[in-house]
């Protein structure tokens, strides 16, 4: 149960705060386009309600995995403290630039340019991270275990992924709130970015086998179907935006991020990160659990009503105009 909870929240933000990040990249991009401002605004006004929010879902994670997994919290801490730590002054650095760039007379400022490269290298940490986890080589504080090729590609991965997603995104409101020119402008971006992606993530299963057989068995195995799933979305995704369906884009998009993730999840399980580590023997005392439980639900109460709320004041009003 705890995991399962992990794991949505996992993928609540990697769907929207890894939206966020990929803006950021497109945020840079914007500096050398002939619609700079025009980008620029559509996604400042686009982050601007929930860019902050949605750091919630990693507090979230934390929380349930320290409380419910000490011991392989402890352990993927321990191994991968120094690209969780870059990640974590990379989350600083980005909300502190995207706040202080507003101040700034010149838009091209240091504080854009920080905001820009920390929403790149926060993800890139986060994945390398992921991959060693997957790969189970939480086993001690070395550099090996977050910089190797699964690793490495994993950071990469994510990066193309929370890129691909924040113009797929994009694409929408530049359309519903500057017209089709612009939307156009995402539209190329989110196409050039998946097949890039799509790319990339064909060479994964041969750096995978070479550097971490087991976990390519395991994917390959019994998490396979949702890993051939997630390619099969990823392929819809791009004849969606070819076709300009971009309200449906945005679902297949999500979804072969999402499925990616759970069918790492389903290949690795019961480990968490290290070869000795399971859910059963990772996990907190029964009665631990159940209070964490109690009150995550109480929590609920209140979390859930408000997000739904400020996603209905911000976004909602606005997709009730888009058209599929």
């Amino acid at each position: 149960m705890m995991l399962l909870l992990l794991l949505t929240g996992a993928t609540c933000y990697l769907l929207l705060g890894g939206a966020d990040f990929g803006a950021g990249l497109w945020h840079l991009a914007a500096r050398w386009s002939r619609h700079r401002r025009a980008e620029q605004e559509v996604i400042e006004h686009a982050m601007g309600p929930v860019w902050e929010t949605n750091h919630v879902w990693l507090i979230f994670i934390l929380v349930v995995a320290w409380t419910s997994f000490p011991l392989a919290f402890a352990a993927v801490s321990e191994a991968y403290w120094v690209p969780l730590g870059i990640a974590a002054l990379g989350i600083i650095a980005r909300g502190a630039a995207f706040a202080f760039r507003k101040a700034a007379d010149d838009p091209r400022s240091a504080y854009a340019l920080v905001f820009a490269v920390s929403s790149v290298v926060t993800p890139y940490c986060l994945g390398a991270v992921a991959g060693g986890i997957a790969a189970q080589r939480a086993t001690g504080a070395d550099l090996a275990n977050w910089w190797n090729p699964t690793s490495v590609y994993a950071g990469l991965l994510l990066v193309g992924a929370c890129a691909y997603l924040a113009a797929v995104y994009l694409t929408a409101d530049a359309r519903r709130s500057h017209g089709p020119e612009l939307a156009a402008v995402f539209r190329r971006r989110a196409l050039v970015t998946g097949v890039v992606v799509g790319a990339l993530a064909l060479a994964g299963p041969g750096v995978v086998r070479a550097d971490a057989p087991a976990l390519y068995a395991a994917l390959t195995g019994r998490g396979g179907w949702l890993i051939a799933t997630s390619a099969t979305c990823g392929a819809l995704s791009l004849v969606l935006l070819w076709l300009r369906r971009y309200a449906l884009v945005r679902i297949a998009a999500a979804l072969t991020v999402a499925t990616l993730l759970w069918g790492s999840a389903v290949a690795t399980y019961p480990h968490l990160g290290h070869p000795d580590l399971t859910v059963a023997t990772a996990g907190a005392n029964p009665i631990v659990l159940a209070a964490v439980l109690v009150a995550l639900g109480l929590g609920a109460l209140i979390l859930v009503p408000s997000l739904a709320w400020l996603y209905r004041l911000f976004q909602g009003s606005a997709a009730g105009h888009e058209q599929a």
